[in-house]
C-alpha cells in the first residue's frame, strides 16, 4: 500500500511550496518539451532518451511523495486498457479518411499524419524509449496532472481535502474535455479515453489503478504502431 491521501498531503506541502506542484510538474515538463521539440531535432536518435530522462527526473523529483501505483483491480484495468486501445483505432479502421474530415484535420488541431523521420522507424534505440516513454512516462505525468489534480481542483481550489475519484459533473466533463483537446487531432478518441479514465477512478478511487489503465493502452497503441507502422499514432 502507498502512503494515505493525509500521509501524502503532510509530506507534499513539507517539501513543496505549493501542494500543486507534485501533480503539475512533471506535466509541465512534459508539455514544455513537447513545445521544442523541433529544435530537439539535431539529437536525432538521442532525441527519445532525453526526453525519457529528464521526464522521468523531473517527475521523481517533484511526485515521488504523492505517487501511489498500488492497483485495487488490475484485471478491469488490463481491460478498461484494451478497450480504450480499440477505441482509438476502431475509426479510422471502419472508415477510411475518417481523419482527414475538417474536424480532425485544420490549422488549428492538426493533420494527424505521420510525422516520424524514416531513420528513427529503424532504430531500436528510439523505438525502445519511444515506447518506454509512452508506456511509463506518459500514463504517470498525465493520470497525476488529469485526474490526481485537476479533477479535485475543479471541485475545491484546496484539493488536497477533496478525494480522488470524486465527482461532480463540471469536474468529470471539463476534465475529460480538456484531456481530449490535448490529443490535437484525435481529439475524438481522446474525449473518448479521457470520460472512460473518469468513469475508472470515480470507481476505483485509486490513481494506479488508471494509470495501470493508461499505460496497457498506450502499450497496445505503441506496439499495433511498431507493428503495422501507423506512425501517425506516434506524434
Amino acid at each position: 500500500m502507498g502512503p494515505t491521501q493525509s500521509e501524502a498531503r503532510d509530506r507534499s506541502s513539507a517539501r513543496w511550496p505549493h501542494p500543486a506542484a507534485p501533480y503539475v510538474a512533471p506535466f509541465a515538463a512534459f508539455l514544455l518539451i513537447l513545445s521544442v521539440q523541433d529544435y530537439l531535432r539535431f539529437l536525432g536518435l538521442w532525441e527519445a532518451p532525453l526526453r525519457f530522462l529528464v521526464i522521468g527526473l523531473v517527475t521523481l523529483l517533484f511526485a515521488r511523495r504523492v505517487l501511489d501505483l498500488g492497483v485495487a483491480g488490475p484485471v478491469g484495468a488490463l481491460l478498461l486498457g484494451v478497450a480504450v486501445f480499440g477505441l482509438w483505432i476502431a475509426p479510422d479502421l471502419l472508415w477510411p479518411g475518417f481523419r482527414e474530415h475538417w474536424l480532425f484535420h485544420n490549422r488549428l488541431l492538426g493533420s494527424g499524419g505521420a510525422t516520424l523521420d524514416d531513420r528513427l522507424r529503424l532504430s531500436p534505440l528510439f523505438l525502445v524509449f519511444r515506447f518506454l516513454r509512452a508506456v511509463v512516462i506518459v500514463p504517470i505525468v498525465e493520470e497525476l496532472f488529469w485526474r490526481g489534480w485537476l479533477m479535485r481542483w475543479l471541485i475545491r481550489s484546496d484539493f488536497e481535502s477533496v478525494p480522488l475519484g470524486s465527482y461532480t459533473p463540471l469536474a468529470f466533463w471539463a476534465s475529460a474535455i480538456l484531456f481530449a483537446t490535448e490529443h490535437g487531432s484525435y481529439w475524438d478518441v481522446g474525449l473518448l479515453a479521457g470520460i472512460a479514465y473518469n468513469l475508472w477512478i470515480v470507481k476505483t478511487k485509486r490513481l494506479g489503478d488508471c494509470i495501470l489503465a493508461h499505460a496497457v493502452t498506450n502499450a497496445s497503441l505503441s506496439a499495433y504502431v511498431i507493428r503495422t507502422g501507423q506512425w501517425q499514432y506516434w506524434p
